[in-house]
């Protein structure tokens, strides 16, 4: 544990605020942000809010096993850093910072191609579990150098993000008149062109374990599965490419029946606390993405506020499943969680009631 945060932050609202504070307002709304109305976004929230869980007692919890093992990796929880374009922006080491936490820590890490840092850089950074994500820029042999330079760096998977064959309108940055300067247009029609013929030709050709990010529908989860994909990762990009789609976990049950145990299951979206990582993985999944809190966790204190902020979520994670009467996920049984109306009015930061009070003016 670092000592020093956690005296500083105790709890997770104390890492969002200091980055609120940190951030300038620009950046703030780039990482709060959704497409169009928000729809989607709140979305993701409001479903994860809309789950209950119902617990049981008198089952002698004084062990508490909250690990998982990824891809022959054991992690201290079943989280992977999401893939965030331009972790630049929150902190300046980006990646090797994400990288370092995430060693450190004992979760996985996917970076994104939109970075500063080159994947090169950021596996010298930890030996921790780390997959590669990529927004296809070029032709095939563009794509064979990625996967090339990934496999050569040790990395223990290749991404791609099947969900942006358009950019969206985000309309808090168009109304900053914010360009963000990672973003080019460059190739995007390479990446707006990307078929079940580019995954049928990657399984054809590599044995690097694959993972599809942006399954939103049981119907493409299948075909993943018929295309010998590895990983099916839920995603709807946090709410920020498609507008009035469902919120995440509310797609995972679909998804997780498709695919019947025969690939792994990943899921992001609104993930922001403990019980969150408790309700994904007892809906099916094996790990779940957090990539809003790895930015704030970044503009709160760098790689060591990543690392406190994971602390905590251990602690929420631990501390959920013992209340619940779980002394591990495979435990947990369908009739724990239920069906319930939201408590909040959903928001990226709704998680967090503890920012409207006087002490943090927000």
């Amino acid at each position: 544990m670092n000592r020093d945060l956690s005296n500083k932050f105790q709890t997770l609202h104390e890492i969002v605020h200091a980055a609120h504070e940190t951030l300038s307002q620009n950046i703030w709304d780039y990482l709060r942000g959704g497409t169009e109305t928000e729809t989607t976004l709140k979305r993701n929230r409001m479903a994860l809010d809309a789950i209950a869980l119902r617990p049981r007692v008198l089952r002698d919890m004084r062990k508490i096993d909250a690990t998982k093992v990824i891809l022959g990796k054991k992690l201290r929880l079943p989280v992977c850093l999401a893939p965030i374009g331009s972790l630049e922006s929150f902190d300046p080491k980006g990646g090797v910072a994400a990288m370092r936490a995430a060693t450190e820590f004992g979760c996985g890490l996917m970076l994104s191609s939109v970075s500063q840092l080159s994947m090169e850089e950021v596996s010298n950074a930890g030996d921790g579990l780390k997959m590669a994500m990529l927004y296809k820029r070029g032709d095939n042999r563009f794509l064979d150098n990625y996967v090339s330079r990934a496999i050569d760096s040790g990395y223990d998977a290749f991404c791609l993000t099947v969900d942006s064959a358009n950019y969206s309108r985000r309309e808090r940055d168009i109304a900053n008149r914010f360009v963000k300067p990672w973003r080019t247009g460059k190739g995007a029609d390479w990446q707006a062109a990307l078929s079940w013929k580019d995954i049928e030709r990657y399984k054809k050709k590599y044995e690097l374990p694959l993972v599809l990010k942006g399954i939103a529908t049981a119907e493409d989860a299948r075909l993943a599965l018929e295309h010998g994909v590895d990983v099916i990762y839920v995603s709807n990009h946090g709410g920020r490419q498609l507008d009035h789609g469902l919120g995440a976990i509310d797609v995972l049950p679909e998804v997780v029946d498709a695919v019947s145990r025969r690939s792994l299951v990943a899921v992001d979206g609104g993930f922001s606390r403990g019980t969150d990582i408790i309700k994904g993985i007892a809906l099916g999944a094996d790990f779940v993405g957090i990539g809003r809190m790895l930015c704030y966790g970044l503009a709160a204190a760098g790689a060591d506020g990543v690392i406190r902020m994971l602390e905590l979520l251990e602690e929420e994670v631990k501390l959920g499943l013992g209340l619940l009467g779980a002394n591990n996920y495979s435990v947990i049984e369908p009739s724990q969680l239920c069906s319930a109306a939201p408590t909040v009015e959903p928001s990226v930061v709704s998680a967090f009631p503890l920012l409207e009070t006087d002490k943090f003016v927000y």
